[in-house]
């Protein structure tokens, strides 16, 4: 089936694109963030196509997946189509709530159009009124047992870690950075080093060559993996992929005690806490103990594969785009919990 989607978030709609659909991506003039159209940084099959508005209005899609708010308004003003109406529609959603979870209503709550969420915790901390929903757990490509942990010292993964310092627990990676070895990679580096530089954290500095900006998402894996030990230090988000990513590639994970985390890190091939000094401790055991490392890495990868393999992840997906298109519901899909 043809299948609408716009690139939003780029580690997610790699693993989504490989499926056996042709993937509808919007490009715009410029490609800004309602046209990116296909990724610069990932590897993505042609099956992903670029399409403009004016292709769109002439060959419509089976079947939309809107990721944001206004997406549906942009399908209307483009081809005339009506989500929900003159096409079948799916509203996935990424993110846990950015408001607190007593008020926080998804924006297709009470619809009668099928909600994914990427987490049962997401799905749980929204309010998703009597609309009913599903969860779709991220898979991802299988980039191979690239760690080897060679390198005495942590690697990061955070994109816009000064705008989202809170969200993504810059804080803490700066604060761990004062007494371990740690290296960051991600969109925003140059921010994140003017940032240590203020706060004395000369590790991270903009003179450290401990940051690594946008690097192409094979290459990050590559350098990730040569790192002892991935830090996950999300204070509040969702599942994030480049957790997911590095348990993937054979490396031991220390997560932040929050959201999806603990549900998804297995006790061998990890440490999950709320207390940034359980995980410097482990870091610590870590960094001189390889062949431990190397230990929770494999029992890491092993449990990333058999959760989030590429191919559950996309039997998933076909089980809620055949039923959306075909006009029911998917097996799982739920209106009360308990149903």
């Amino acid at each position: 089936m043809r299948v609408l989607l716009w690139h939003v978030h780029g580690s997610w709609t790699t693993s989504f694109v490989q499926g056996r659909h042709t993937y509808l991506l919007p490009v715009l003039p410029g490609r800004g963030p309602d046209g990116r159209g296909r990724a610069r940084t990932w590897q993505w099959p042609a099956s992903a196509v670029e399409v403009t508005p004016e292709e769109l209005a002439a060959a419509p899609p089976d079947v939309v997946v809107l990721q944001r708010a206004h997406e549906g308004e942009l399908l209307r003003r483009w081809t005339g189509l009506v989500p929900g109406v003159d096409v079948p529609v799916v509203h996935l959603e990424h993110d846990a709530p950015t408001d607190h979870a007593a008020r926080s209503r998804q924006r297709a709550a009470d619809g009668r159009d099928l909600v994914v969420h990427v987490t049962a915790y997401n799905a749980l901390m929204w309010d998703n009124g009597a609309a009913p929903t599903t969860v779709v757990e991220h898979g991802v490509v299988d980039p191979g047992a690239l760690a080897t942990g060679e390198r005495a010292s942590l690697g990061v993964v955070v994109n816009e870690p000064v705008r989202r310092e809170r969200v993504a627990g810059t804080d803490v990676v700066l604060d761990l950075a004062r007494a371990l070895p740690v290296e960051v990679y991600g969109m925003g580096m140059t921010a994140l080093g003017e940032l240590a530089d203020a706060r004395g954290v000369p590790a991270l500095g903009s003179a450290s060559g401990a940051l690594h900006d946008d690097l192409p998402q094979h290459r990050m894996h590559a350098e990730l993996g040569a790192h002892r030990a991935y830090l996950h230090p999300y204070r509040w988000t969702s599942l994030g992929m480049a957790l997911v990513e590095a348990m993937t590639i054979g490396m031991p994970v220390l997560a932040v005690a929050s959201t999806a985390a603990a549900d998804a890190v297995p006790a061998a091939g990890g440490v999950v806490s709320a207390d940034p000094r359980v995980l410097a401790r482990a870091a610590r055991a870590w960094l001189d103990d390889p062949a431990r490392a190397r230990e929770a890495g494999a029992a890491a990868r092993e449990h990333a594969l058999a959760r989030f393999g590429l191919d559950r992840f996309l039997a998933d997906w076909d089980e809620v785009l055949d039923a959306v298109v075909a006009g029911g519901l998917p097996a799982a899909a739920r209106r009360e919990v308990l149903a």
